[in-house]
């Protein structure tokens, strides 16, 4: 025989309800079953708060009383046959009429107790088990309604009471021998010696369900829920979050004990006593194989099982140094507790006996403070134990698996989880059993802890980067396109894949935490984004505290830069080829360095100098490796660039500005590259990589800008003031050919100094041949003495540096690896 059962919402409105009957003619044609049912979904609730009304007085609750009749009068309309329907609905009505005669009780004397509200909670199950069973006799087969309280019986502790298992299993053996038809037995409810009606607790019809199951010795117990079984984690909080197939007793107790609603220890308990297999499964995926939690369950292959969570924590240290050595401390703290009827979930003590620190339901802290301070007041007022210390709005985080006990460094793998996250740790405890690893951690962490311990240990050959973009003009436009490109190929080959979770440009933002398409990203922002607020932004994206969140900044704004402190001190790496933060004032560089390595967080700028080339990270790689750089020179603006190796003979320098200018190779203000403060700022960056504590105003720049065309003035001025310089220019170009030499905007860093200036190169120069807007970087070092490294390629365009960026936003996918 098999039992099954049913919950709320596999029977929460008769569509649902005839589903579940189609479930049960597939397994009488095969085998002996019983079935017990919760009362419709929702019911129970409902006449809690029927009850609370008519305690209150609230004449209400007799409206709400009509409506729960005709749900249910509903349910027989549409599920029994019109001819067969009178009986059920006087049975309905006459049962309907009872609990209004209760809660008109409750209405007048202003009481309600535990053993009037067992009574008035059994109508819920009580009236979904009558109308399924005659919906079952319509469908021909052979049903009877089996109201639990005349064979389950328990103690007259209401609102849990306590089965007597021996009586309990005498009367169903008895029953189920002298009764050969499916039975639909009602759950949750059972009754007392004396008859009374009672509750057996949190999530009664499953233990009801596993009574039946233990004291008819079925060959298995199945639960039928709205989830495909046990679940890796939460999947309203883990999206990634799958179906275990297989999972011991042990593990399934220990995941509900933290949270796993599928299912509660006491359920586990009968059927365990028999080793009766328990299968959980979806009503609304019948196929579906669900979960098997037994004995003898395999699914070693995974090192845990699942990870869950327990809010609503509070933790209590306790420690004094007159703790130290002292006999019987602990045994009157939990005594105290005890006495106040408040559960400890977790313990951790130290071994230097020092302190100790519990955590319990947040709901009790109060009075477990108040207990605590009267039991230890003498110890409190001589000093010898400090004042209680209480932490609440935290949550206990497990991760459950007898794997663990095989898999040496899995506690190792949780806490870099974490820790890589930014996720402080309040608290740990492990049992010598090492099934279960549970860590006490802020409230508002939650969520994030769940998704990255669930990819450590399910997902570890991939992660999800949760991108925030700001800046949707060339650079921003060009990266989305490339993240929507080489999505597939990232996640198949790289094991990457990239959520954008926010975007946004100077007027709009967006936000969706389960990613925006990236095709339509822009659009969408443009269409449906909210007014764009630097600080919101930043808001939104700190209280989404998602794993492995990254900020890319494609803006050239200052007040972008500003944020960077306090993105980084939230966890969030950073990717940017906005330059203002590193060739800012040497002390932020300083503090944004500093935060990086504190947080444990990445600070990329790869594109700060020389877009897309790979200048940064080759020059850090030298000197981490030991290499020293003895002098570096640099073209870097590929603007200036292209000017100087298109001003041939017989061209003059402001027309070739001007078609720099028309190409799009220069700023709006082509003053703003021919001041030579781009390279200047970039020199400066490379300055600092290698170690020199250098400002802006401390590197030598040549400004090309005549001083006449400095003042405020349109472009179209600046073009005209500029043509009358044009002669100065041909003179230095003339005196360079005359060398067979070329010109070249450079930066130099040699000797602790930088500069930047205009200088004539021959043709033995690398810098001879480059032409273009390329940048080449010329690099000398200890190694690279006798022949210096050369970096060149495109210095300039929006595909290049958005390749940039890309890359520097995969580099840490795969740092978290």
């Amino acid at each position: 025989m098999k039992v099954l059962k049913f919950g709320g919402s596999s029977v929460a409105n008769p569509e649902r309800i005839k589903s579940v009957i189609d479930i049960l003619l597939a397994y009488i044609e095969k085998e002996k079953i019983a079935v017990v049912f919760s009362a419709f979904g929702g019911v129970t609730d409902s006449l809690i708060q029927l009850s609370t009304m008519a305690l209150a007085g609230d004449v209400g609750y007799k409206v709400q009383l009509e409506q729960l009749e005709k749900r249910h009068l509903e349910a027989v309309r549409e599920l029994i046959d019109i001819q067969k329907q009178s009986s059920l609905i006087a049975q309905v009505k006459f049962t309907i009429n009872e609990l209004e005669d209760i809660l008109h009780g409750i209405f007048l004397v202003k009481e309600r107790t535990l053993r009037s509200l067992d009574y008035i909670m059994s109508f819920g199950e009580r009236l979904s088990a009558h109308v399924i069973a005659e919906a079952i006799n319509g469908r021909n087969i052979k049903s009877e309604f089996l109201d639990s309280r005349t064979i389950v019986r328990t103690d007259n502790n209401f609102g849990y009471a306590k089965i007597d298992f021996k009586k309990t299993n005498e009367l169903i053996q008895e029953y189920f021998i002298r009764h050969t038809n499916l039975q639909v037995i009602t759950g949750f409810i059972g009754s007392s010696a004396s008859g009374e009606t009672t509750t057996i607790g949190r999530s009664g019809s499953d233990y009801t369900a596993a009574i039946f199951a233990a004291a008819l010795d079925a060959t298995s117990l199945e639960i039928w829920t709205d989830v495909d079984g046990m679940m890796t984690a939460d999947p309203r909080k883990v999206k990634k979050a799958f179906t275990v197939k297989e999972m011991t007793y042990e593990e399934a107790m220990e995941l509900s004990h933290f949270g796993a609603k599928v299912i509660f220890p006491a359920t586990m308990q009968p059927a365990m006593e028999k080793k009766i297999p328990i299968c959980i499964k979806n009503t609304f995926n019948p196929t579906f194989p669900g979960s098997v939690i037994s004995a003898n369950a395999n699914g070693k292959s995974l090192i845990i099982k699942g990870v869950s969570s327990m809010g609503n924590i509070s933790l209590f240290n306790v420690q004094g140094s007159g703790l130290q050595g002292v006999v019987g401390v602990s045994m009157r703290l939990f005594g105290t507790l005890a006495k106040e009827k408040i559960n400890v979930i977790l313990i951790s003590q130290a071994s230097s006996e020092h302190s100790i620190c519990f955590a319990i339901e947040t709901s009790f802290s109060t009075q477990a403070k108040a207990a605590i301070e009267k039991e230890f007041h003498y110890e409190i007022l001589n000093g010898e134990m400090d004042p209680i210390a209480v932490e609440n709005d935290l949550t206990i985080v497990a991760i459950v698996g007898e794997g663990m006990k095989h898999n040496p460094g899995t506690s190792g793998r949780m806490f870099n989880a974490l820790g890589r996250s930014g996720i402080n740790v309040h608290a740990i405890a492990q049992g010598s059993s090492e099934l279960n690893i549970s860590v006490v951690i802020r409230q508002a962490d939650t969520s994030k802890a769940l998704n990255v311990l669930h990819e450590a240990f399910f997902l570890s050959d991939r992660k999800v980067l949760n991108v925030f973009l700001v800046g949707t003009g060339l650079i921003g436009k060009e990266l989305v396109k490339m993240m929507d490109l080489q999505f597939a190929k990232l996640a198949s080959q790289n094991h990457l894949e990239i959520n954008l979770v926010g975007i946004a440009n100077s007027k709009k933002m967006l936000f969706n935490a389960d990613g925006i398409t990236l095709m339509q990203a822009v659009d969408t922002m443009l269409k449906s984004g909210e007014s764009m607020s630097l600080l919101a932004y930043y808001e939104k994206m700190e209280s989404l505290n998602l794993s492995n969140s990254i900020f890319v900044d494609c803006t050239s704004s200052e007040e972008v830069a500003g944020f960077y402190d306090r993105i980084l001190s939230s966890n969030i790496s950073i990717v940017t080829p906005n330059k203002k933060a590193n060739s800012g004032s040497l002390e932020r560089y300083k503090k944004l360095k500093s935060t990086t390595a504190k947080r444990g967080v990445k600070f990329l700028y790869e594109t700060n100098v020389g877009a897309g080339l790979p200048v940064i990270n080759t020059l850090n790689d030298l000197l981490i490796s030991g290499d020293k750089a003895l002098r570096i020179e640099a073209v870097l603006s590929g603007t200036l660039n292209f000017i100087f190796s298109s001003f041939a003979e017989g061209m003059q320098f402001s027309e070739v500005v001007k078609e720099a200018k028309e190409r799009g190779f220069t700023e709006p203000d082509p003053r703003d590259d021919l001041n030579g403060m781009d390279v200047a700022r970039k020199a400066l960056i490379l300055a600092r990589e290698i170690g020199l504590d250098l400002e802006l105003s401390d590197i030598e720049v040549e400004n090309l800008v005549p001083e006449e065309c400095r003042s405020e003035m349109k472009v179209g001025e600046f073009f005209e003031r500029l043509s009358s310089f044009n002669s100065d220019f041909d003179e230095l170009r003339d005196h360079a050919q005359r060398k067979n030499e070329e010109l070249r905007y450079m930066a130099i860093l040699e000797g602790g100094k930088a500069k930047v200036s205009l200088a004539s190169v021959g043709a033995s120069h690398p810098f001879y041949t480059l032409s273009g807007s390329d940048n080449i970087i010329l690099l000398t070092t200890e190694r690279y003495k006798e022949r210096p490294m050369v970096i060149r390629g495109p210095g300039a365009g929006a595909e290049v540096t958005a390749a940039g960026v890309f890359a520097d936003v995969i580099r840490i996918g795969n740092y978290s690896n």
